[in-house]
């Protein structure tokens, strides 16, 4: 595939397909975003914008620590579910990882528009950590998350999702895979310059948890003609 949007990037050092299995921890956080605010907040592209359903949505911090282009961190942002391709599911409009083989090859595999960024974990007791995001010299994400002590079994068997990005003339639809350990967080001094991510500090979550000891599979994705839709 001629993949266009990968013109304007340097040449990978690892060339990885589809598809994926990964390790690591992250943390998940859930919304139920007010329309305007992902309207003019979200970063949406023209494809998402016309549509957007909502009902709920996510931003993620993501410790990959072992992956096909090796480890890496990565901040996403879910503004809710979309009617594409015919089908409800879930659309990632916002991302930045610490890697620029991740970059490359998140768009060559499946469309995932990233963007490369540094990322600082400081840990400051055992259950608690601050995370920072930056641009060169521009801190643009921070935010403290202290871990609390119960953990429960999470999978994607209970509840699978599908995530569809454009790429070039295409709709990429892919059906990840995940399981793990799950605690609920507290979260703290979360500060976030709108200009780069969707600033989300002064909306309540839904919820909040840490998983460890996750196994995710990012599977051979599906795509359709984005002008046959």
């Amino acid at each position: 595939m001629n993949v266009l949007e990968n013109q304007h990037l340097p040449a990978p050092t690892v060339v990885a397909p589809a598809p994926w299995t990964l390790t690591g921890s992250g943390y998940v956080f859930l919304f139920r975003f007010p329309p305007k605010f992902v309207e003019q907040h979200a970063f949406l592209a023209p494809y998402q914008r016309d549509a957007y359903q909502g009902v709920i949505g996510s931003m993620m911090l993501v410790d990959y620590r072992t992956s096909p282009v090796g480890p890496y961190f990565e901040l996403l942002f879910i503004p809710g579910l979309f009617d594409l391709a015919g089908k409800r599911s879930f659309s990632i409009s916002k991302i930045y990882v610490s890697s620029h083989d991740s970059v490359w090859n998140g768009i060559q595999n499946w469309g995932i528009p990233k963007e490369l960024a540094d990322f600082t974990v400081t840990a400051l007791d055992a259950k608690t950590e601050r995370i920072d995001v930056s641009l060169g010299n521009n801190p643009f994400f921070s935010v403290q998350l202290k871990k609390k002590f119960v953990s429960f079994p999470v999978s994607t068997a209970l509840f699978p999702f599908r995530i569809t990005q454009k790429l070039g003339n295409d709709l990429v639809l892919t059906e990840p895979s995940a399981r793990g350990r799950a605690s609920f967080v507290n979260v703290k001094n979360m500060k976030i310059d709108a200009a780069y991510f969707p600033d989300v500090s002064a909306i309540r979550p839904l919820s909040a948890f840490k998983i460890e000891q996750f196994v995710m599979n990012f599977n051979v994705p599906t795509f359709v003609p984005f002008d046959k839709i």
